[in-house]
């Protein structure tokens, strides 16, 4: 037996067949960018029939598919409410899905991207042998899969691990309503809106980055500028990684957790950050908790979400 995978993040889609120990069977991953409402889960029905009728014709069944969204899924009524996709404000992918599914005899399971972050990490990751372990994802967005006791998290609207809202800012800021305020100033899009700023108060900065168009600057040029000792980029991953930490003490201190997993897009090159964050988590956790807890990165990098879909697909949640 195998499952479909599906993990739609804002810029792109991956689909993949997963074998019952979570083997890639098969993987393709292609850019959503430009695609909105419709069109995107017109992608997610295509990659799904392109994977059935690979495996047609093989000695391997295929009746589950899990599908990981970015946003808030909300399980009540099936919308998916994802501010990065044009057209997905309170989508109604489950309905769009039904028809397609049933044609096709798939069962499917939807969640919240970063609930599939740690069931994958809970199923072939850094988690396997946790029962309190909470997945911090650092990306274009922010959010965290949170596990307590064995169960992950869900809320009344699915919405927990909604982590981009917290409040780390004490003066406040319009895009807060829609963005929240710690994916403002820490996500991979806040560290590019505070380079750019940055920049553009001090026309005659030194380094790398000041040599370039602000408009064309990327994340890798702000780390590999950070490398070379650039000035701008020191200043912005500083601030970056405290309030990585500190939004990191603030989970390990609601929920006492023995494990707080980085993952997504920028963990990546912000490994290498990982100790300078356990010490700033160390100034602002409960020191009980802060004594047992291990903070580490992700064991299955870009293909957290991946995993947790297949799994989600397996198990019953």
């Amino acid at each position: 037996m195998a499952v479909i995978a599906i993990d739609l993040i804002s810029t792109g889609l991956t689909s993949a067949a997963l074998g019952n120990s979570g083997k890639v069977l098969y993987k393709e991953t292609l850019s959503i960018e430009g695609l909105k409402g419709t069109e995107v889960s017109r992608l997610i029905k295509g990659q799904i029939t392109k994977i059935l009728n690979i495996f047609k014709n093989r000695p391997i069944q295929i009746k589950s598919a899990g599908i990981s969204v970015p946003g808030i899924y909300n399980s009540k009524t099936g919308c998916v409410w994802a501010p990065n996709i044009e057209g997905w404000d309170e989508y109604p992918l489950k309905q769009d899905m039904k028809p397609f599914l049933i044609e096709h005899g798939v069962n499917v399971k939807i969640a919240n991207n970063r609930t599939c972050y740690i069931l994958g990490e809970m199923w072939l990751g850094a988690a396997q042998k946790s029962r309190n372990a909470i997945y911090l994802s650092i990306g274009k967005g922010i959010g965290a899969g949170i596990l307590v006791d064995g169960n992950v998290l869900h809320g009344f609207n699915d919405g927990v691990g909604a982590a981009g809202w917290l409040a780390l800012s004490d003066s406040f800021h319009p895009e807060f309503k829609l963005r929240g305020s710690f994916e403002y100033l820490a996500s991979g899009r806040g560290i590019l809106n505070s380079t750019r700023a940055l920049l553009s108060k001090k026309k005659d900065s030194m380094g790398i980055l000041a040599q370039k168009n602000p408009d064309e600057i990327t994340l890798m040029d702000i780390f590999e500028a950070y490398r070379q000792k650039d000035p701008t980029a020191k200043k912005v991953l500083q601030q970056s990684r405290k309030y990585w930490g500190m939004a990191a003490a603030n989970l390990i201190s609601l929920f006492n957790p023995e494990l707080i997993i980085f993952g997504g897009s920028l963990f990546g090159p912000a490994q290498q950050f990982l100790d300078e964050i356990k010490a700033e988590t160390a100034r602002w956790a409960q020191p009980l908790f802060m004594k047992n807890v291990k903070i580490l990165g992700s064991q299955l990098g870009s293909n957290a979400g991946l995993i947790g879909a297949g799994h989600l697909a397996m198990k019953k949640f």
